[in-house]
């Protein structure tokens, strides 16, 4: 176990009175703060390149807090954007988003915000945020192109990808008898031959074996305890272990539905078979040190250019279609996109899956995957 000091201790001590008085305060002056309805106006009309060069103009320092597993998972979306907008200078700082979403919280608070955009999983904050007036309404070039359930109608907050969980093999591993939905799952011959995510450590996770036990009842998740299923922390880690030969399947990760010859691995979608989808949220907050080179990241973002490009082949866009013939996220029933926000709403809900999965699997353990980044990390 690590030697660091507990998460508990240092909310309790550094954050426990500022709580009390800003984050759960704000809620109470909520209605006076609140979005109005038109604060946003018409979409943004400047072209990448003019927004460019007046966040230059500014000397603006863009920092992003961002949801993710590993420091270095959001190095490539770093180095794109410093490749097209070289001089703006980006700080883009990766933890699990249920740490950075309360990490803000403490900021807003105490009076130490640091980041200028969020850009996370845990969706219900947005919709919390704007209720307290954190978030500043802005509407970027494509706006109106989003699909309606990954944006809020004033701007306060919008979705910059699609995400999706479900589980993957590996090609040589498993040969001609690949798993084909997750009833293969629990077949005897795949005991000691599985990683996952703890579901009761990452939400999205949560979410798809919550699916999953819906779908085929406690007794298929009592079965899939029995395969001695190697958990740990971090959605990324189902896929490393394959990616290393260590198992055969990986289980509550992400992936690309879009077929390829060269991949090693193949992440699997199923007729009539629940995976998870959703859209991962950003938004400028209202108190940003830099909201052009802000507003800058997210016309990035959800530019065409951006979007043609995307790691799974769905865009947010619905003017964009997706790669390898896929259908547009929204059209797979299965995936079940409105659920998630309606699952992560409910945060009583939610404790309960966490508990009762940590009965069938134990409890998690292990130090977080993006290490321990403290109060004020990027500052």
């Amino acid at each position: 176990m690590s030697i660091l000091p507990s998460r508990r201790r240092i909310l309790a001590t550094g954050a426990g009175a500022a709580l009390g008085a800003g984050v759960f305060g704000a809620s109470i002056a909520s209605a006076s703060a609140a979005v109005s309805p038109h604060a946003a106006g018409p979409e943004e009309t400047r072209t990448l390149d003019e927004l460019y060069q007046a966040a230059l103009k500014k000397g603006e320092k863009l920092v992003i807090y961002a949801g993710g597993d590993t420091p270095t998972q959001q190095d490539s979306t770093k180095a794109a954007f410093k490749s097209r907008f070289p001089g703006i200078d980006l700080t883009l700082v990766v933890d699990y988003s249920k740490y950075h979403d309360v990490r803000v919280d403490n900021q807003f608070a105490t009076g130490t915000l640091v980041p200028d955009v969020v850009q996370l999983q845990t969706v219900q904050d947005f919709v919390r945020w704007k209720q307290q007036g954190r978030l500043l309404p802005y509407k970027p070039a494509g706006f109106s192109k989003l699909y309606d359930a990954f944006k809020d109608p004033q701007g306060a907050w919008m979705a910059v990808r699609v995400s999706a969980f479900s589980f993957l093999y590996g090609k040589a591993a498993v040969g001609s008898d690949a798993p084909r939905n997750p009833l293969d799952l629990v077949d005897p011959k795949w005991k000691g031959e599985i990683a996952s995510s703890y579901p009761h450590d990452d939400d999205a996770a949560l979410y798809l074996y919550t699916l999953y036990t819906r779908t085929y009842g406690w007794d298929w998740i009592a079965k899939l305890a029995a395969q001695d299923v190697q958990f740990a922390r971090g959605s990324n880690s189902p896929g490393v272990a394959v990616s290393a030969g260590q198992k055969a399947i990986g289980v509550g990760t992400s992936g690309s539905a879009v077929p390829s010859s060269t991949s090693p691995s193949t992440w699997v979608i199923a007729d009539g078979h629940p995976f998870m989808s959703w859209g991962q949220r950003a938004a400028i907050l209202k108190q940003a040190k830099n909201p052009t080179a802000a507003k800058l990241y997210l016309n990035w973002q959800l530019s065409a250019e951006v979007q043609q490009q995307s790691f799974n082949g769905w865009s947010v866009r619905t003017d964009i279609t997706p790669q390898g013939g896929l259908k547009p996220i929204w059209e797979y029933p299965n995936a079940h996109l409105d659920g998630f926000p309606k699952f992560m709403a409910d945060r009583a809900e939610v404790e309960r899956w966490k508990q009762t999965f940590a009965l069938y699997f134990g409890e998690v353990k292990g130090d977080p995957s993006p290490g321990w980044l403290g109060l004020h990390p990027g500052a």
